[in-house]
């Protein structure tokens, strides 16, 4: 998983503008109609990326062009520290204005850009409307120019921001030093680790030069009271890489408005990116001034109503959600749900006639996303969730407008890790009632993951345990969709509480959600008839979800359908594929029916002699509610699926477990099948009351 997870938004246009030979690349996110936020390039050690968390946010509201400043990403780098002075980079982002057809913007700076800024602002008072300097790293205006240059040039030891001990071997050492400097808030494992690969794509003559440059640049300070055009600051107290004095400076010169923002570091718009995107977007609308409309009605005389967020990672919680709903409207006949949802959930809601609000358009896919890090039957699941922090901040900010236009009196987020996250980052968003539900609780490392994974997973979990200590009031409910021993008895991490302890002190259970009453032996045989199943006939249903991870599971298993046919006469397959793997790629067997999507799935589940599938745990418990004997097979590298749902299964005493390296040897799978098939099961009876006990915990928040 070492490539760069596929932007949130693509650009509409890319190219190269290109002044005193050196070429630099842009990009543009169009928004006709709607002022240019040109977002600046900062020192060299990290390409344009690091604007990940704000270009989907603002592209939403502004056109939006970004460009890779010299000696980083895929601009040129040319040598020498002359090609580096804070001159330079003034006139490339005129250039790039240019290239880009660009008449006028707001400039958004972090750190080094902040005097490009400026001299862009003071030199072309035309083109620049406004300037946001986040973090500004302009020693010169509070006189520490002289001692950084003594410390960069010095031959002792010791000193690690230093051409010397960059180019004799000390560059990574370096690296991992200044990010941590630069992230100092707790929790911020995935901002140093983005910035410390970004790092390692530049060579260290080259970040040398960079530096050179700016320490040979003159003082911005005259330039800065040259400056016409509105300016604001903000500076984290924390800032280890760069005082908050020199922010305040920067805003006395240009008469600025100054945000200090109490315990940030130099990274804020990484680390912080919620406060970080609302305050660029308020300041470019003080700019460039939009008349806006709202509606509103008076509290007492119109319906009560409820925005659901459903987790789009397989199809599981949208059913379960559903049926949460339907209870919810028993309880409160006046009640209205929109539903904040993306495609597969959509292909659940949408035929049972949910009304999903249009700002879901806006939503990044996170299938898309989760399908890339996939490998064969592999999906290291916390990985890819750390992999996410982009689309989880574009959705955020979705969720964030959508309140701040429409009045709700509780928000369900069933899964919506953005949404509960970001809620505790920022509690003075909070609107309305919050209701958190999962099935799981508790990160837990994978066992090659090594101390690493130990490292970061109970560094996620002790994240979640604070902000619950800290910001009780962010949640107004929280709801364990299942029982307390169905929760793991391992610890969050060493020295952390127990999960189950610790969940039964901080959650409601529901019981388990199924969404359905299971059938008796007269519904099964009514269901066999209709689906076309003989009775001299045995039907293996094989489902994997509606992720798209699950298709060489699927493929393992059509190959070993020829041999468990040999062992079970009569026996056909009926293979769901989910909506995002088309049917028409798989390999065709005679008695194999290829099915995409089938909204009645738990049905034809109900009705089967035998079920695989992955270790997904909405599929594996409506087998278990429906006495269904099954295999099933859990993603490699999936911790939920490894730990939590197989905890679950084993409380149940269903399923059987096969490891993939099992299911690949075509003749053991076809054993394994006909073992199974048509066994007498013992389980555990699954309660059918969860939904109404769920939305009895809901409706007390009306």
């Amino acid at each position: 998983m070492t490539a760069e997870p596929r932007p949130v938004r693509e650009a509409d246009q890319t190219g190269f503008a290109e002044r005193a030979g050196v070429r630099l690349a842009f990009r543009v996110y169009d928004n006709p109609g709607r002022p240019t936020v040109l977002l600046m390039p900062t020192w060299s050690i990290v390409p344009s990326l690091f604007w990940k968390a704000q270009v989907p946010y603002l592209a939403r509201h502004f056109r939006v062009v970004t460009f890779d400043g010299r000696g980083s990403g895929e601009s040129d780098r040319p040598p020498g520290a002359a090609s580096y002075l804070d001159t330079e980079y003034a006139a490339d982002a005129i250039a790039v204005l240019d290239a880009t057809a660009t008449e006028r913007a707001v400039l958004v700076a972090l750190s080094r850009g902040d005097a490009w800024s400026v001299l862009a602002a003071a030199q072309h008072p035309d083109r620049v409307t406004g300037i946001v300097a986040i973090a500004p790293a302009s020693g010169s205006l509070i006189g520490a120019q002289a001692q950084e240059r003594q410390a960069w040039e010095s031959t002792e030891g010791g000193v690690k921001y230093n051409r010397h001990h960059w180019l004799d071997g000390g560059y990574d050492d370096f690296v991992e030093w200044f990010f941590a400097r630069m992230f100092p808030e707790p929790h911020s494992t995935k901002q140093i680790e983005d910035a410390v690969r970004w790092a390692h794509q530049v060579e260290p003559a080259t970040l040398v030069d960079t530096t050179a440059g700016r320490l040979a640049s003159g003082s911005i300070e005259d330039s800065c009271r040259q400056v016409r055009c509105p300016v604001l600051v903000v500076h984290g107290t924390d800032d280890q890489i760069r005082p908050h004095a020199i922010g305040e400076r920067l805003a006395e010169l240009t008469g600025g408005s100054l945000v200090l923002l109490d315990g940030s570091g130099h990274g804020v718009h990484a680390r912080d990116p919620v406060r970080i995107n609302l305050l660029i977007r308020d300041f470019v609308d003080r700019v460039h001034p939009v008349v806006k409309r709202t509606r509103s009605s008076r509290a007492l005389s119109r319906p009560p109503r409820a925005l659901y967020l459903s987790s789009p990672i397989g199809l599981g919680h949208a059913r379960r959600d559903l049926a949460i709903a339907s209870e919810l409207r028993k309880l409160r006949p006046d009640l209205q749900i929109d539903w904040l949802a993306q495609h597969p959930v959509t292909e659940v809601l949408g035929p049972a006639g949910e009304r999903i609000h249009p700002a879901s358009d806006w939503l990044a896919t996170e299938s898309t996303h989760v399908e890339d890090d996939a490998g064969e039957h592999d999906l290291h699941v916390f990985e890819t969730f750390r992999r996410l922090d982009a689309v989880l901040v574009n959705n955020f900010m979705v969720f964030e407008d959508l309140l701040g236009t429409e009045r709700y009196d509780l928000v369900i987020g069933d899964e919506a890790w953005e949404a509960d996250h970001f809620l505790h980052e920022n509690p003075q968003l909070k609107r309305s009632a919050f209701a958190w539900l999962t099935d799981f609780v508790g990160w837990l490392p994978m066992p090659d993951g090594g101390a690493r994974e130990q490292r970061l997973t109970a560094d996620y979990n002790l994240e979640m345990i604070e902000q619950r200590a800290r910001l009780r009031r962010v949640r107004d409910r929280s709801i364990f969709v299942g029982n307390p021993d169905d929760v793991v008895s391992l610890p969050f991490g060493e020295g952390l509480p127990a999960i189950r302890e610790w969940t039964e002190q901080n959650f409601d259970f529901s019981g388990y959600v199924t969404g359905f009453d299971p059938p008796d032996e007269h519904e099964r045989a009514a269901v066999r008839r209709r689906i076309g199943v003989r009775p001299d006939e045995k039907l293996c249903v094989v489902t994997v979800g509606g992720s798209g991870v699950g298709e060489s599971l699927l493929r393992r298993v059509l190959d070993a359908v020829p041999a468990a046919q040999e062992l079970v006469p009569g026996l056909r397959f009926l293979v769901v594929t989910g909506p995002r793997i088309d049917p028409a790629a798989l390999p065709r067997h005679n008695g194999v029916e290829m099915r995409g999507y089938l909204p009645d799935l738990h049905r034809h589940l109900a009705a089967c002699d035998l079920a695989v599938v992955q270790g997904g745990l909405t599929t594996c418990m409506e087998l278990t509610a429906n006495r269904r004997p099954f295999i099933f097979v859990p993603l490699r590298h999936h911790f939920e699926q490894n730990f939590h749902v197989r905890h679950r299964l084993a409380r149940y005493g269903a399923g059987r477990c096969m490891a993939y390296d099992e299911v690949v040897d075509r003749e053991a799978l076809a054993g394994a099948m006909a073992g199974e098939i048509g066994r007498d099961v013992g389980y555990r009876p699954v309660e059918t009351d969860g939904a109404s006990r769920a939305a009895l915990l809901l409706a007390e928040l009306l």
